[in-house]
């Protein structure tokens, strides 16, 4: 079966196993079945129930160590496109020398859409689809589909198959293609993959994975050990060139300080290598085990300067519809909205929530004044209010459509009015003396907007496409020199970034809430970091600083909102306006 795998590897990939150079690899002991090692047991069985991949089938096999005991969940490996490595030798001496723990293989091949005829028309291979493609569509099929159904089985004499729940419990690999697969896997759900096996990885341009060693270095690291092999023979083709993309990704990893090992060598694109170091990857990864693997500390300088260690995300309130226009005050008091709901809620500085007693009628943007008033975009009676300290309500703006609100130290407001994602947005000013005018009109659903620390800057998100846009603010409030400013990272599964509220802190970086996270540009436009957000049942929406030192980041998600203390401090607009240093060029 190996055999024929790679041979679907070079036909895909437009080589013949004819073009493979002459290869020779010491052997492994733990590859070559030893005497009076127990033997595991290989089961063979079918899937054709998937949600995820509708219409799909596959096959997979699932070992099962001699040692293992069904009254402890066992670790888990899984393996893209069925046995390979000499898997179950290995496993089973590595696992009789105790240089791994009693560990459970699954070994899944790509599913395939059978066609109703088959002498008349070919299945549909979703090899491609499924492990090529960005996104946790793979890592749900296996954690929601596939581990569940082995868990029904048994072993031929009768003992059930649990698989530990724990992600320091299981590791995940594979070749080629199979390889971005499992790292993407790990990638996206670091939870429950620790440990990754990446042999002639496909991390070009196919599906997007070519992104790969950008977002690693942007993204702050995740838990995750990988063992990368590759030979400079591999693929050099119309995707990109296999070899050096291998090597970008182990630079990437190194940068952002993952535990990495690579085996480099002069192979090509073939399984020979990999099964030569499989033994030792596995060894590699299970080391210290069950010490668990850590993130490591990134050299990429804006998440070092904006994240302390050993800070995570801290849950604030839970139990909401849909969470949005979160501001805080002078003294650094958070308010948020969930505008389904008409409710306002304000978090002290003792940390404790209150629900404010009054009907927020379904507003969203939230900001405050420079005289401490909370203004807000009130979208049930399309009024733009304000309220003092003592709560008391003032229609700033009547028959005013909205979403998002700025207010500067000079008094100006400026306003988002999106219209659906085809229609023109609106941005508009409203003066101290209530005069309102109409400065822009074009973005794509104009969402989220903020203004620089120096207040000479307002920056817009345009939901519906990868931008923000930037506009320079006149001496008359108007707005002039609009600019398609930053550039903003797309998630292969999503067709626009959907950028929604954006602050800064006081040194000028911008952060921009979105599908991917929190994207952190520099002042120049160029996202330096992307900070992950806890998984809810949507994007994170909106932020902003907080807390006596502004110092503390809070965030709507959907049902739910976070906080996290971080080494930046907030910009305020209600503050007199401050220049920052210049950008780095």
């Amino acid at each position: 079966m190996k055999k024929i795998v790679f041979a679907l590897f070079m036909l895909w990939h437009g080589h013949s196993l004819a073009q493979t150079p002459a290869e020779n690899y010491a052997e492994d002991p733990a590859s070559v079945e030893q005497a009076g090692v127990p033997k595991g047991e290989v089961l063979k069985f079918e899937f054709a129930s998937s949600k995820i991949f509708p219409g799909t089938w596959r096959e997979y096999w699932v070992y099962v160590p001699a040692q293992y005991k069904p009254d402890k969940p066992a670790c888990v490996y899984v393996n893209q496109d069925g046995i390979q490595w000499k898997a179950p030798t290995v496993f089973d001496n590595l696992i009789h020398k105790k240089e791994m723990p009693v560990t459970i293989g699954v070994f899944v091949m790509h599913g395939k859409v059978k066609a109703d005829n088959e002498s008349a028309a070919l299945d549909r291979f979703n090899r491609s689809f499924e492990y090529d493609g960005l996104g946790d569509a793979y890592a749900r099929f296996i954690l929601e589909e596939l581990l569940p159904e082995v868990e029904k089985k048994t072993t031929s004499d009768g003992r059930p198959i649990r698989l530990s729940k724990d992600g320091n419990d299981r590791a995940i690999g594979g070749a080629s293609s199979g390889a971005v697969c499992a790292f993407t896997a790990a990638w996206e759900r670091p939870d429950a993959f620790s440990r990754v096996f990446s042999a002639i990885g496909t991390y070009v341009g196919l599906r997007g994975a070519h992104e790969y060693p950008t977002l690693i270095r942007k993204y702050a690291p995740k838990p995750i050990r990988v063992y990368l092999q590759d030979g400079t023979n591999d693929l050099n083709i119309y995707a990109g060139d296999w070899w050096k993309s291998n090597e970008l990704m182990e630079r990437a990893l190194v940068f952002s300080g993952y535990e990495v090992k690579h085996a480099w060598g002069e192979g090509a694109h073939n399984g020979k290598h990999g099964t030569a170091v499989f033994p030792e990857a596995m060894r590699w990864l299970w080391k210290d085990y069950p010490k668990p693997v850590t993130a490591g500390k990134s050299k990429n300088q804006f998440v070092s300067e904006i994240l302390l260690d050993n800070q995570d995300w801290e849950l604030v309130g839970e139990g909401y519809t849909f969470t949005e226009g979160i501001a805080a005050n002078a003294a650094g008091e958070v308010y948020f909205q969930d505008i389904p709901n008409s409710k306002t809620y304000k978090i002290g500085l003792d940390g404790k929530l209150v629900t404010l007693d009054l009907d927020a009628k379904k507003s969203s943007g939230t900001a405050f004044s420079p005289d401490g008033k909370r203004y807000v975009v009130a979208g049930g009676t399309k009024q733009i209010l304000s309220y003092d300290a003592t709560g008391k309500e003032t229609v700033v703006a009547d028959n005013q459509t909205g979403n998002d609100i700025v207010v500067a130290s000079n008094g100006n407001i400026y306003i988002t009015a999106p219209n659906g994602v085809t229609a023109p947005s609106k941005l508009y000013l409203i003066r101290p003396n209530g005069e309102k005018i109409e400065v822009d009109e074009g973005l794509k659903f104009a969402n989220g907007l903020t203004l620089s620390p120096d207040q000479t800057q307002l920056y817009v998100t345009e939901s519906a496409s990868h931008w923000v846009w930037v506009y320079q603010i006149q001496a008359d409030g108007r707005l002039a020199h609009k600019q398609k400013y930053g550039w903003l990272h797309v998630r292969d599964v999503d067709e626009n970034a959907w950028s929604d509220g954006l602050k800064c802190d006081k040194d000028g970086r911008i952060y921009v809430t979105s599908l991917s996270g929190i994207q952190v540009l520099d002042q120049t436009g160029r996202v330096n970091a992307i900070l992950t957000v806890p998984k809810t049942r949507g994007q994170v929406s909106n932020l902003c600083f907080g807390g006596p030192d502004f110092d503390t980041m809070y965030i709507t998600c959907v049902d739910k909102v976070f906080r996290r203390k971080v080494k930046v401090k907030g910009a305020n607009t209600f503050d007199v306006p401050h220049k920052p240093a210049a950008p780095k060029l």
